[in-house]
């Protein structure tokens, strides 16, 4: 009786996700969404470095994230400020941050090819949107058997900016599923 349990149970399973689906549902190509926000639009900063520092410290601490319409993305924001989102269907996706003062800020993806990496760096949050400082920076990597970066021809749209994809090799994405690493970082020193 338990293996027929089981067995229909896994049926059941393998049926609900099978298949490239869209929006709220699993897909067996999911993009990895991985950068980092910089502030909040008009934030008010503090007048030393390390107060400046733990005040984006706790602004990175109350923001969350989500996508669209989908229950299966993952991910979080480190107290750097960077963040990382798997599962994210390809196509076109919203991903959405709340910090204070940014409500429902969001990224928008368009044309987005299954399996690739999104790389968005220096990201400001603002209310109902966010801006990327410089999009020149924004990359969209394929992992394939090429032995350096090739072009696909292919264009996908991050922001609202138009990013050539760009097939990669394999061993180039092995950070697709790590926080990236703001530049001039450094942690505020905590005691226990």
């Amino acid at each position: 009786m338990r293996r027929i349990l089981f067995a229909l149970s896994l049926i059941t399973w393998l049926t609900a996700c099978g298949g490239e689906k869209k929006g709220g549902e699993f897909s067996r190509k999911p993009v990895s969404v991985r950068g980092w926000v910089l502030d909040v639009k008009g934030a008010q900063r503090a007048e030393s470095m390390e107060m400046e520092l733990f005040r984006r410290q706790q602004l990175f601490q109350s923001t969350s994230l989500w996508v669209e319409n989908n229950q299966y993305a993952s991910g979080g924001i480190a107290e750097n400020g960077a963040f990382i989102v798997l599962d994210v269907p390809p196509g076109a996706s919203v991903v959405g941050f709340n910090a204070p003062g940014a409500e429902s800020a969001r990224l928008t993806l368009k044309d987005v090819p299954g399996t690739a990496d999104v790389f968005i760096p220096d990201v400001v949050l603002e209310k109902g949107g966010a801006t990327v400082l410089d999009p020149a920076k924004i990359q969209v990597r394929l992992a394939s058997n090429v032995s350096k970066r090739t072009p696909t021809g292919q264009t996908a749209y991050v922001a609202g900016h138009a990013i050539p994809v760009i097939q990669v090799p394999i061993a180039e994405l092995t950070d697709r599923r790590e926080y990236p690493k703001p530049p001039g970082y450094r942690p505020v020193a905590t005691v226990k």
